[in-house]
């Protein structure tokens, strides 16, 4: 090539040209030629290689050489080609410009130094994208690293231009990193505690892509969305999304709903108070009136012949109310509740199953459901603890007991009324 060049310039000189023009001449030319050269192969590898890549990735079943294209990473690549076909060829055209071919060389070692975090980067969200669609992403959201790792090649490429560009060896750019860590600890803080929070939340499942969680010192109750380095994304159920720091989920207490959904059931926890008043022992004609109630008739049989054994055995003068044994209404009722919900189809029979009464207040005696659906829907959910309330609202009087509530303007109006 160089005996090639020496004879061009030979020529122009024999044309007539001074020395001079001709060496203006046989550089233009040359530099011509070199970023034609480079047209055509940018031409070459991306109209055609990019284009025969592509049609093999869409052939293939395969999914992760789709999202590779789709993230640019081939067309990132192909930017090498120029470049080192310049930073090769240049000092044939600038032959006596020592200075001037370095100069460019350094401009062509930062652009490729650039280009190839570029594509490392794009090549590392392209790996992210591979992982987010296997089954374990969920439980092991690799996020986090791949921005530590886009951080570090960053932190790499940057150190490696400063290198070149000032002349200072890498040992030494290091050595001064060292000698300002209290700074780059400050600014690289939230990476930092970020990093060991990604490790510690991954390591102990503490949270994982798509829990529902619930953090009100930042105001977040819905699903986890994302899981990055520094932040984690979560969609309230109000369609909003608050942004919550990785470390913040590590030092502050939150609440992951996760082991209510992996459970199978949904829990309810509703209490009703009733007014302490209208408690009292159940009469005979209220005895045969809950005797022909579908959920209490066989515990109402079994257990009139069991007091009324008991009291024959003990000698009990029944003329007396509180002489004995006997069911009271509160007691019956709460018994029809338990009945009700074993017999509900939308109750899990195999959890937490309770109907007790609560400490008496002044606001009544409260009388406890705490059992747990098997639909976890939120919307069914809700729907079955209304319906399951609206029906023992309804069915409190018919065992005589009155639900309390403060009264209202209504009630003391209708009191004077009846003055």
């Amino acid at each position: 090539m160089e005996k090639i060049i020496s004879q061009y310039l030979e020529l122009l000189i024999n044309l007539g040209l001074s020395a001079e023009w001709a060496n203006f001449i046989r550089a233009t030319s040359i530099i011509i030629v070199i970023l034609l050269i480079c047209y055509i192969s940018d031409i070459i590898t991306k109209r055609i290689t990019i284009h025969y890549i592509s049609l093999f990735a869409k052939k293939s079943k395969t999914k992760w050489d789709d999202i590779i294209l789709e993230k640019k990473v081939f067309n990132q690549l192909v930017h090498f080609i120029p470049a080192l076909i310049i930073h090769y060829t240049i000092e044939l055209a600038l032959v006596n410009s020592t200075k001037t071919v370095n100069f460019i060389q350094s401009i062509i070692y930062v652009y490729m130094a650039i280009i190839a975090m570029i594509v490392i980067n794009s090549f590392l969200k392209a790996l992210n994208e591979i992982y987010s669609h296997s089954p374990f992403s969920k439980n092991r959201p690799i996020k986090g690293y791949i921005q530590l790792v886009n951080i570090f090649v960053t932190v790499i490429g940057v150190i490696l231009i400063y290198s070149h560009l000032t002349g200072n060896p890498v040992k030494g750019v290091f050595a001064g990193l060292g000698a300002m860590a209290a700074v780059l600890m400050l600014v690289f803080k939230d990476t930092i505690l970020g990093l060991v929070a990604s490790v510690q939340l991954s390591a102990n499942n503490m949270v994982k892509i798509g829990d529902w969680i619930s953090m009100p010192s930042h105001k977040a109750d819905g699903t986890v969305e994302e899981i990055t380095l520094n932040t984690v994304k979560v969609q309230n159920w109000d369609k909003t999304i608050s942004t919550i720091p990785t470390y913040a989920l590590v030092s502050n207490s939150f609440t992951n709903w996760r082991g209510m959904e992996e459970s199978g059931g949904r829990r309810i926890k509703r209490s009703i108070n009733i007014d302490m008043r209208s408690v009292k022992f159940c009469t005979s004609e209220l005895l045969n009136k809950f005797s022909k109630i579908q959920y209490l008739n066989k515990y109402i049989t079994n257990k009139t012949e069991e007091l009324n054994t008991y009291n024959t055995e003990h000698q009990i003068d029944n003329s007396v109310v509180v002489n004995g044994r006997r069911l009271t209404n509160i007691g019956t009722f709460r018994m029809y509740i338990e009945e009700y919900l074993k017999n509900h189809p939308k109750i899990h029979n195999d959890m937490t199953f309770l109907v007790r009464q609560l400490q008496p207040s002044e606001n009544g005696i409260p009388i406890e459901i705490y059992v747990f659906s098997n639909d976890q829907a939120w919307s069914n959910y809700e729907s079955i603890q209304s319906d399951i309330f609206d029906h023992i609202l309804a069915i409190i009087p018919e065992f005589e007991l009155l639900v309390f509530q403060n009264p209202s303007g209504n009630d003391i109006a209708t009191a004077f009324n009846k003055r």
